[in-house]
């Protein structure tokens, strides 16, 4: 029970946009990361660089988990959806699916599954 209280935490986190603070707390030190197939990045100060730059062109943003979420030992997956709204006056819609692996209430390592036709933005109506 435990567990489920500690993702719930998270995932609170998370749809109240503070994704840096939920990298600060919720991943190891060294955590894994992969979008897609893609080549995967290593470390808790790497996310949170990635995460700021990121957040610096964003003006409005809203963070979505999509109930219910899954847990199976200690592997979690959820559904997120997103929405960006950059300073340019653009915006991108992102709904994915990351598969999550958990070790003692921190996040080890982390694949995103999403349709990258999603990252191309449009202007905001």
């Amino acid at each position: 029970m435990h567990m489920l209280k500690t993702i719930e935490n998270f995932i609170a986190m998370v749809e109240a946009n503070k994704h840096i603070e939920a990298v600060e707390h919720f991943y190891v030190v060294n955590a894994t990361l992969k979008d897609n197939q893609s080549t995967e990045t290593r470390g808790k100060e790497r996310r949170i660089e990635n995460e700021k730059k990121l957040l610096s062109t964003i003006k409005k943003m809203h963070s979505k988990c999509v109930q219910p979420y899954f847990v199976k030992d200690n592997n979690v997956v959820i559904k997120w959806q997103f929405r960006f709204e950059f300073k340019n006056d653009t915006s991108i819609d992102i709904e994915e699916i990351a598969y999550q692996q958990w070790n003692n209430g921190q996040i080890e390592n982390e694949q995103f599954f999403f349709d990258p036709k999603q990252l191309i933005p449009k202007p905001i109506s």
